[in-house]
């Protein structure tokens, strides 16, 4: 990678772009053109992926630019159709650049393996007996995946819990916490779930009923902040004072921090950036999003995933900590090509490096939201975009998407009758 730093890189032709794209990141031609056209997956290698395939339902790629995470430029790819999403998490990156962009870690890839025991004559001797069993458990665990086992990964240990207030009655889970390495690692865990079974029921005198991965992998975590200096934060909004900005920004994250359904808003918009990169790599983002949601409710009321505040010297720092249960092994990330491109294309090379790419997306996303909110509002820079979604959705092509989409910006009023309107009075004159 040269640099995520491309000028002017909105105005360019797609080829151009293409272009660009090859020499900014150092990969060839053939890499890019798993993104053209059908990206990349053809109807055959779909109906090796899904049930009942009739064809492939593609979503627009961009790249979003200026990253620099944990001192290494990266540019990184978002499949998504809501506008604005790509250029504000890349002009947030920009104005990070000036402290040292963003810092990133993740936990060892732990997931989290669930096992039910009911029909228990006495609970808290069965949870000891899985305890004194521990090392047993473990060891036949492992050898459910001899290939995660010869790359290091396997079950690293349990955990017991006793359910007192179910509907049926109290019954035992058991946690086996799996170390899956550069997988995300749902199959893995499933396999080593379903081969415990027999020996637990053994051990414990009781039933193995549900034995399936948890999507709460509050276990295999990734956080990332940012500092960002006054002065940037005027970039664009030179009408605005630095510290009018910042202290915008964090009383709009503190609405978030105490009222769920300002919440729910302000993580949509950090899931926009996480969920973009997750789908492009070919990962499973519905497990990544009920992760994320599940742990920002885990104090037992839904608040805000991330956190923003101001350091000694008056500079705006944002923090974010989420599960980010994701892979570049295994599943449709093997498969589709348009997948593959996209991690060689951040020159990712661990599960672990993924995601600090991924939450450090998150953070800037969230940053981009909260700016636009705190200032000018969200439509402003939103609605731009959107406009030319509806002047297609009425009809318009060639120079006409522009046109149309320009005087309904200046007009306020962006609407699908508006745009038919205006698409009729441009093709009579």
């Amino acid at each position: 990678m040269t640099t995520s730093r491309i000028t002017g890189y909105y105005n360019l032709s797609i080829a151009e772009r293409r272009a660009k794209l090859t020499e900014a990141a150092g990969i060839t031609r053939e890499a890019v053109d798993a993104f053209v056209e059908d990206g990349g997956l053809s109807v055959e290698a779909a109906d090796h992926m899904i049930e009942n395939v009739v064809g492939t339902f593609d979503l627009p790629l961009g790249i979003a630019l200026n990253f620099l995470i944990n001192g290494k430029e990266v540019l990184v790819p978002f499949a998504i159709e809501e506008p604005s999403v790509v250029a504000g998490a890349s002009f947030m990156a920009k104005l990070s650049r000036a402290s040292g962009g963003f810092h990133a870690t993740a936990t060892d890839p732990i997931m989290i393996g669930q096992i039910q025991i009911i029909q228990l004559a006495d609970l808290n001797a069965a949870r000891l007996k899985l305890f004194e069993h521990k090392d047993e458990l473990l060891a036949e665990a492992t050898l459910a995946d001899p290939v995660l086992k010869k790359f290091g990964g396997g079950a690293r240990d349990i955990e017991v819990r006793v359910i007192d207030d179910s509907p049926i009655g109290p019954f035992l889970v058991l946690h086996l916490l799996y170390d899956v390495r550069d997988a995300m690692g749902a199959n893995a865990v499933n396999t080593a779930c379903e081969k415990l079974a027999p020996l637990i029921e053994s051990i414990t005198g009781g039933k193995v009923h549900l034995r399936i991965l948890s999507n709460l992998a509050d276990k295999r975590l990734a956080r990332a902040r940012v500092t960002v200096p006054v002065s940037e934060l005027t970039i664009g909004f030179e009408q605005y004072k630095g510290e009018t900005v910042r202290d915008g920004i964090i009383a709009a994250w503190a609405f978030a921090a105490c009222d769920p359904y300002r919440a729910a808003t302000h993580n949509k918009g950090i899931m926009n950036g996480v969920d973009a990169v997750v789908i492009a790599t070919g990962n499973d983002w519905r497990a990544v999003e009920a992760g994320a949601h599940a742990y920002a409710a885990r104090t037992g009321r839904y608040s805000s995933l991330s956190t923003w505040g101001r350091d000694a010297s008056g500079n705006l720092v944002g923090t974010l900590e989420m599960p980010m249960a994701v892979g570049i092994i295994g599943g449709a990330t093997r498969v589709h090509p348009a997948a593959q491109a996209a991690i060689k294309l951040m020159g990712v090379t661990s599960a672990r490096e993924l995601a600090e790419i991924v939450v450090s997306v998150g953070l800037a996303q969230n940053m981009a939201a909260l700016r636009a909110l705190a200032t000018e509002g969200i439509q402003r820079g939103h609605m731009s975009l959107h406009a030319r979604q509806v002047a297609i959705a009425a009809g318009a092509a060639g120079e006409l998407i522009e046109k149309i989409a320009a005087r309904m910006v200046a007009e306020k009023i962006v609407r699908i009758d508006r745009a038919e309107e205006l698409l009729k009075e441009l093709r009579n004159n």
